[in-house]
């Protein structure tokens, strides 16, 4: 099999998997508060990590990183997975996941608007519209359609947008790190884990959930932090183009809307997919102008 058809198929199973995890933390969330929930899924993903690393041989190239490599990764790793996630499960808490997801989608707008003050790049009057059109979106979504009022359901709806920026930034300190992708990611997670486990018993408490809660976090841990991340990048790797297997990325939200439907049991709102369809056209528009389509992204 060709390497570009190879691509293709690891971008779609990865997209399929994506698609499922909104569904996966608002589930979750039934059992488990938000810092519990991250607590476990960062043992599962650091846990999976370790494994691949084992498989790969790779472990040995964590002896020949500086004290510099491990004070960015413990940077990083607060980024990512310790602020990202805990923004993002709050919100979850607080949203329906239909609210959530779409919302939390709106990263490549926040890396416009962040690569202004933080890279010094200049705003075109494309960028200008494709953020109108997509923040049109977001307050279309985070009203409920009732735009006339002027008011958000809940706080929820600031925290997806902060864990947006919050993965924004994310992306841009961690897009000169040229080490293996894979041992930078175990390593995030490990000093990441650390500051949830401080968390964790300063704010919550360290219980083992019930079954439904365990295989959650299991869950989240496994597919949203960890094997997915391997697969993409293999897709990345193997096709000819970013922009080939990238733009499979753009089913995610919509796929995830109908699984929130079948297994979350929300109905989904008239207003939640128009404004998805805003945010999108909006994030196709500004990386039709840049001609960049970014090869990481969150769910």
């Amino acid at each position: 099999m060709e390497k570009q058809k190879q691509a293709y198929i690891y971008a779609i199973l990865v997209v399929l998997i994506w698609s499922t995890v909104a569904s996966a933390f608002k589930v979750s969330l039934r059992y488990l508060d938000f810092l519990r929930l991250l607590f476990f899924a960062c043992i599962a993903s650091v846990t999976i990590l370790f494994i691949i690393l084992l498989v790969q041989n790779k472990i040995r190239l964590l002896r020949e990183f500086s004290g510099r490599d491990y004070l960015r990764s413990a940077v990083l790793g607060f980024l990512n997975p310790f602020l990202y996630y805990i923004v993002l499960f709050k919100a979850y808490s607080l949203l329906p996941a239909q609210e959530a997801q779409p919302l939390n989608y709106t990263w490549p707008i926040m890396l416009v608007l962040l690569s202004i003050p933080l890279l010094k790049q200049k705003i075109k009057l494309k960028s200008v519209l494709a953020i109108i059109i997509s923040f049109t979106g977001v307050f279309i979504i985070s009203t409920q359609g009732k735009i006339l009022d002027f008011k958000f359901t809940n706080s929820g709806s600031l925290l997806a947008l902060g864990s947006a920026m919050i993965w924004a930034l994310f992306w841009i300190y961690s897009i000169r790190d040229e080490r293996d992708e894979i041992v930078r990611l175990f390593l995030n997670f490990v000093f990441g884990f650390l500051y949830v486990l401080i968390s964790t018993l300063l704010f919550s408490e360290i219980i083992i959930p019930d079954i439904a809660g365990l295989l959650g976090a299991t869950y989240v841990g496994l597919f949203e932090m960890g094997i997915t991340f391997v697969i993409w990048s293999k897709a990345l790797k193997l096709s000819e183009t970013t922009a080939k297997v990238s733009k499979f990325t753009y089913l995610v939200p919509f796929l995830s809307l109908v699984i929130i439907h079948f297994v979350v049991g929300e109905k989904i709102l008239f207003s939640t997919i128009t404004g998805l369809v805003l945010i999108v056209t909006g994030i196709l528009l500004e990386q039709l102008n840049s001609h960049n389509s970014p090869a990481l992204r969150q769910s």
